[in-house]
């Protein structure tokens, strides 16, 4: 309504109500992130807005000058007693996979874990825990589960059930794949049973994916992944 004008630092809430401008600057000791304005008037000259940028300078140096002088730089590591946050982005065609029929897979996952999960629409999950250890639990159950087998890899699996044509083994959390009997040992065998039985923990590699995403692998033996680790360690070497 007049020529005067007082820049006023640090407001508080009743100053904020009755001021013609709220304006907020965000930044570092090297220059100004982030700015907002909001005006109750047509505008403001712009030797007011430089005054204004100059006194906002001074507060942020100063507070930074404070917080320096009380912690220099972040700490390395966390306090064990600080709760962790990590976000992960999955196919948001795989989130019904993540979440289970009527929750059932996630709410494993929390009762297992004790973490917190947020699951967005467009894939980005949120996992919240008391410590770490829980927290990487979740983690690493959730990217089990959209995980996909790739023919070639070799994986540690657990033989969930046996028929007479062979035996089916989970190699990720809800994801099973087939051993054909012919595929269970190099020799010629009578029964599935003979050679592996439920709950056995095996080695087996992928060889193959149909049209309809089911997998087909092939029982290992510990030296027979042993000679295959030891022909890639060759490999790598042969081109150092």
């Amino acid at each position: 309504e007049d020529e005067n004008v007082e820049i006023l630092t640090d407001i508080l809430g009743l100053e904020d109500h009755y001021g013609d401008m709220d304006f907020k600057a965000a930044g570092s000791s090297l220059g100004i992130t982030g700015i907002q304005m909001d005006l109750k008037i047509a505008g403001i000259p712009k030797n007011t807005l430089s005054d204004i940028l100059e006194r906002s300078k001074e507060a942020r140096l100063y507070i930074l000058e404070k917080m320096n002088n009380t912690m220099a730089k972040s700490r390395e590591n966390l306090s064990d007693y600080a709760p962790k946050i990590s976000v992960i982005n999955v196919d948001p065609t795989k989130i019904g996979m993540v979440i289970g029929p009527s929750g059932k897979n996630i709410k494993r996952i929390i009762e297992v874990t004790g973490a917190s999960i947020d699951i967005k629409d467009d894939g980005e999950i949120f996992i919240a825990s008391a410590d770490g250890e829980s927290l990487n639990q979740a983690k690493k159950m959730i990217e089990d589960m959209v995980r996909e087998a790739k023919v070639g890899e070799t994986y540690e699996g657990k033989v969930t059930r046996t028929t007479n044509f062979g035996a089916f083994v989970e190699i990720f959390p809800g994801k099973e794949g087939l051993v054909h009997i012919s595929k269970l040992s190099h020799k010629r065998i009578g029964r599935v049973e003979d050679v592996v039985r439920v709950n056995d923990n095996i080695l087996v590699k992928c060889i193959g994916i149909d049209s309809q995403g089911r997998i087909d692998l092939r029982k290992m033996d510990s030296d027979e992944n042993n000679i295959e680790n030891n022909d890639i360690d060759k490999k790598n070497e042969k081109y150092d």
